[in-house]
């Protein structure tokens, strides 16, 4: 495949390690997750305990394993009561939980976040001023205490204080950060960049072609999470069909999938969207097993998921 424009910047580029251009040819993926697993079954936008068990029943009888729920509210959004339902939840049913941190820009007294305006989205979720970090840690130092050992992150530079007080000892040896999709990244050089800061896996934004996907998978080796289908907030995007292609190229890989059954991101959910949301992934698990029955999903458990203590 020969492209004309930036032969020399190109060149530069296979020097570094990384993918000279999107992969249009989609080579499969030969890493994999410790278990040897290709993919993972997520739902996200999971907000109460309420919704994660009504998601986990229904997933269970249909005969189809979730691995990893992600709570969107924020861990400060919640009592120590209902976080310890989740993680009982969780240790029941031998699922990852992934809880976010609450301090970010939209529950700040950010003006510029709060006009909703195109300038406004690029402050994002993340974090203002040195109080509000100290405080996303306060609320990741919360969740942790109660046994939670998944944590969805924000802020870039939340992620390197939280991996060096992880190094340090500061934060349990065994506790994962996820980055958000709202963090707003989507090419090979983000990502490597993201892996070196600490994240333990990357959520691109969630419009990325097959190219795009396959081509950040040549540059990091940390999970990738592709939402294969979101709410009309954030696009409507319904993948499903995609989703086998998804696994062959960019494996290790979560599946993230449900959110098509919610309005938006970030609001407290109910039972009945928990019910939904399961069916989504329902019928995700059925595609990638249809059209590329041979690729192998973790099972409940497996080794390396954060479940909590």
């Amino acid at each position: 495949m020969e492209i004309l424009v930036g032969k020399e910047t190109r060149a530069y580029l296979r020097k570094k390690g990384l993918p000279d251009h999107d992969l249009y040819e989609l080579p499969e993926s030969k890493l994999r997750f410790p278990d040897g697993a290709q993919y993972r079954i997520e739902i996200p936008t999971v907000n109460s305990a309420e919704t994660m068990r009504a998601a986990l029943e229904t997933a269970e009888k249909y005969g189809v394993v979730i691995n990893r729920i992600t709570e969107t509210l924020g861990i400060m959004r919640h009592t120590d009561e209902e976080l310890e339902e989740f993680i009982q939840l969780a240790k029941d049913y031998k699922v990852e939980l992934i809880l976010s941190v609450g301090p970010r820009a939209t529950y700040d007294l950010s003006t510029q976040r709060a006009t909703n305006t195109p300038e406004a989205g690029r402050v994002g979720y993340r974090l203002r001023g040195m109080e509000q970090v100290i405080r996303a840690v306060e609320d990741v130092k919360r969740a942790v205490h109660l046994g939670c050992r998944g944590i969805l992150v924000y802020d870039e530079g939340l992620l390197w204080l939280l991996n060096e007080m992880r190094k340090d000892g500061e934060l349990p040896k065994d506790v994962k950060f996820k980055l958000s999709a709202h963090c707003g990244h989507g090419n090979p050089v983000s990502f490597k960049v993201l892996e070196m800061l600490g994240a333990d896996s990357i959520n691109p934004v969630r419009d990325l072609t097959l190219p795009m996907i396959a081509a950040i998978r040549q540059a990091v080796s940390v999970p990738i999470d592709v939402h294969v289908d979101n709410p009309a907030s954030t696009g409507g995007m319904i993948r499903t069909y995609e989703a086998p292609e998804m696994v062959r190229i960019g494996a290790p890989i979560h599946l993230k999938t449900g959110n098509s059954a919610l309005v938006t991101h970030g609001l407290p959910t109910t039972k009945a969207e928990g019910v939904n949301m399961a069916k989504q992934a329902v019928l995700v698990a059925r595609t990638v097993k249809k059209y590329y029955p041979e690729a192998v999903q973790s099972g409940k458990g497996a080794e390396g998921l954060a479940i909590p203590k």
